[in-house]
């Protein structure tokens, strides 16, 4: 998702420029949301074999916005020339390991992706990402429509220490008072029965495992705001016109993966835990509390949260 500004904008500032993306095959479908993109590319299982249908395109140049391990054996394999992003791995691992912030103040890592590109002569037009939702997805989405304004609450995240407990997220959703639809993938199913059966409600719909990833993002769309963990979620409502309320654990947005919204960035709220030395403790998420204690997510201020989303949906109304 926050490729997708570089890709628009090559495509957008080239004349007669033809992009190719590779990824892998689990994401592919992702892509369909950049319409700039005129072919994808999945890795093999080989990297050999991945190389030898990409030198057949026969490229001008290499984008690299992953710059890891992989992406260094298959630009030694297609010997083109290549703009690289600078991952910052090792002031990440400052920060995460010894609490020594050596990273650049408030510069988002789509800003760091236009560095790779800059050579090109590719500049970042600074607007709001898009995410194309094809019409199928969308025709289906409708049908899960509440009659009603609603918040959509993102629960899920891939490591545990970037989401609520399953309590707290209960506890958050009495606060709140408003109908709410929950998504999540099929790996939150379980949290999402846990909590609509707690709440015993019927302004609380569960879609968790229900929907797909463009008809979780049509229904954002059409959502009063989002709540929503440090997510790909978070990525794409910043996409459409819904302020976005982002809960924090172990990561940070320092690491200038918060949502990308340079046209109105006003409705972005953040809620973290401060002035606690354990955090971060990973650049991505772990699957427990190194410390056990898990105070990142436990000592988040719920009424806090819940009273900024309320004055957000009056605000709008």
């Amino acid at each position: 998702m926050l490729t997708f500004p570089v890709v628009r904008c090559t495509k957008d500032q080239l004349e007669n420029v033809e992009i190719h993306y590779l990824t892998k095959s689990h994401f592919a479908d992702l892509l369909n949301a950049c319409p700039e993109i005129d072919k994808v590319h999945t890795l093999e299982n080989s990297l050999w074999e991945t190389s030898k249908k990409l030198k057949a395109e026969k490229f001008d140049f290499i984008i690299d916005l992953h710059h890891n391990l992989r992406t260094s054996i298959l630009l030694l394999f297609l010997q083109k020339p290549n703009f690289r992003f600078h991952k910052l791995n090792v002031q990440k691992w400052l920060l995460t390991q010894f609490k020594i912030n050596r990273l650049p103040k408030n510069l988002h890592v789509v800003e760091r992706y236009f560095g790779a590109v800059k050579k090109l002569g590719v500049q970042n037009d600074n607007c709001n990402n898009a995410f194309f939702i094809p019409e199928h997805a969308a025709t289906k989405a409708h049908s899960f429509l509440p009659n009603h304004p609603f918040i959509a609450f993102a629960i899920g995240a891939q490591f545990t220490t970037k989401r609520l407990p399953t309590e707290q997220l209960i506890n958050l959703i009495q606060k709140l008072n408003l109908p709410i639809v929950l998504l999540g993938g099929k790996e939150d199913s379980n949290r999402g029965k846990e909590i609509t059966g707690a709440l015993n409600s019927q302004n609380i719909i569960d879609l968790c495992g229900k929907t797909t990833l463009f008809e979780s993002a049509y229904l954002v769309s059409k959502a009063k705001a989002l709540l929503t963990h440090d997510t790909g979620m978070m990525h794409i409502a910043a996409c459409f016109d819904v302020p976005i309320l982002t809960i924090w654990g172990n990561t940070i947005k320092d690491f200038g993966m918060s949502a990308y919204r340079p046209e109105s960035n006003d409705s972005l709220f953040h809620f973290e835990v401060e002035n606690l030395s354990c955090r971060p403790c990973s650049k991505i998420g772990s699957s427990q509390c190194p410390k056990k204690h898990f105070a990142c997510m436990k000592k988040q201020d719920l009424t806090k949260i819940a009273e900024t989303t309320q004055k957000l949906i009056e605000v709008k109304n």
